[in-house]
């Protein structure tokens, strides 16, 4: 198994304030309990720049913290907000982060950098999250028909987590090219960005 680094776990811990801190930028919508928040594009760069492992370390520290009762969510926190309607987009965000990284690891730099990139944002950090999130609020608030929990829960969010991607990936092909992904992993296949290749072990 791949040590942890220290590296990692700083920036797991710099992107979760990230997170925190994006969380208060948000929109409540007068037709839906489910706001529109910068939250999710935190999630996006944490497993795009981090990686599978410290992406989702990163979602977790966020989670924990709301757990114990922290205000880490937009303002609120505790275990009512982990059960509340949007508790199905929460839970997913540790599976985004991972399957983003997961794929960022493995992505070749090249001039279709950008365009992977989106596609697997969008996917995993967009498209992935609606269907357990959309079920839940649906449930949480006794919903009686798809329609309206798609009408709340997921058509509104489409063009705002597009845009969410798009910065992403767009910021991330930027990152990459000064602090490829190898370096926070501290790979000893990593080439970084001056050329030199790192000989220091994960």
């Amino acid at each position: 198994m791949k040590k942890w680094t220290t590296r990692g776990l700083i920036f797991s811990a710099l992107f979760a304030a990230v997170m925190i801190a994006l969380s208060y930028l948000k929109i409540s919508l007068p037709f839906s309990t489910v706001p529109i928040t910068m939250q999710t594009l935190a999630v996006m760069l944490a497993g795009s720049i981090l990686g599978a492992r410290y992406g989702t370390l990163a979602v977790l520290i966020v989670i924990g913290l709301a757990a114990a009762g922290f205000p880490v969510m937009g303002g609120s926190g505790g275990l009512a907000v982990l059960a509340g309607p949007t508790a199905g987009y929460i839970f997913s965000w540790p599976f985004v982060a991972w399957l983003i990284g997961f794929f960022a690891q493995r992505i070749k730099q090249d001039k279709y950098t950008f365009v992977k990139l989106l596609a697997a944002n969008f996917i995993f950090g967009a498209l992935l999250v609606y269907p357990g999130g959309v079920w839940w609020l649906a449930h949480s608030l006794g919903m009686d028909s798809l329609s309206k929990a798609l009408t709340a829960g997921m058509w509104p969010f489409i063009p705002g987590d597009l845009t969410k991607a798009i910065l992403c990936s767009a910021v991330v092909t930027a990152v990459w090219k000064v602090y490829p992904i190898d370096r926070i992993l501290n790979s000893d296949t990593g080439v970084w960005a001056d050329g030199e290749k790192s000989t220091i072990s994960r």
